[in-house]
């Protein structure tokens, strides 16, 4: 949509592309850069943009086969349901600071990846481990631009914007694997994990692996672990 469309004719019309990413190096977190490219038509140059960007997975765009659908029932409830109940994920919300340019640019947009359990991302990207995950970004926030005369302007993004992107599942996985090995993290409130430390003191365990695997074999889930995790 133009800039005359969203009701502005004398300010920058942008326009957004997500035209790659790459896994950024040396990050304290697991951290995807994806790169945008911004480019104007009409209005004076830009000064600066405080861009908001939501990124969604549109997980009603990729097909699942049968393990798929088995790891995505907790999340979506079961195929028959998915017409209904399959909507997109929020992967995150994002600011980023758009230094002045006159016709276009390139800039960042930086995406933690958190392995966390309980997070519907983590367990969306747990199920799908090859193929390509169809995304979504959505764009809104403030151009700081000058008029015709040399006046400072400041106006709204329109809400029309919008880009995609395929996210290769494997990145991902080889990016977070890199950071967390083969664990995963899971939320445990105060007194939970009170007594779960008990628990380990009392019978001497090497470590939560052991501990959380001693009370499996306790409740009689002995076995195959992932077995009794992922059966229906």
């Amino acid at each position: 949509m133009s800039a005359r469309a969203c009701g502005h004719d004398d300010i920058p019309d942008l326009s957004f592309a997500v035209t790659g990413i790459r896994a950024l190096e040396h990050a304290a977190v697991p951290t995807m850069a994806f790169r945008l490219a911004v480019a104007r038509t009409g209005g004076g140059p830009v000064r600066a943009v405080t861009l908001t960007t939501v990124v969604r997975i549109a997980v009603a765009r990729r097909r699942y086969d049968d393990a798929d659908r088995l790891v995505l029932a907790h999340l979506f409830g079961q195929p028959e349901q998915w017409a209904v109940s399959m909507r997109p994920l929020t992967w995150t919300q994002l600011t980023t600071i758009v230094p002045p340019f006159d016709d276009s640019t390139t800039v960042d947009l930086l995406v933690p990846c958190n392995r966390e359990c309980e997070l519907a991302v983590t367990s969306y990207f747990e199920a799908v481990r090859d193929g390509e995950v169809p995304l979504d970004f959505l764009f809104s926030g403030s151009v700081f631009h000058t008029d015709t005369e040399g006046r400072l302007r400041t106006s709204r993004i329109c809400w029309t914007k919008e880009s995609r992107y395929a996210l290769p599942a494997g990145l991902w996985h080889s990016l977070t694997g890199r950071y967390f090995g083969g664990t995963s993290w899971l939320r445990l409130s105060r007194e939970a994990h009170d007594a779960l430390g008990a628990y380990r003191a009392r019978h001497a365990l090497t470590d939560w692996d052991a501990t959380v695997r001693a009370l499996l074999s306790a409740s009689g889930a002995a076995g195959n672990v992932a077995e009794a995790a992922w059966s229906p």
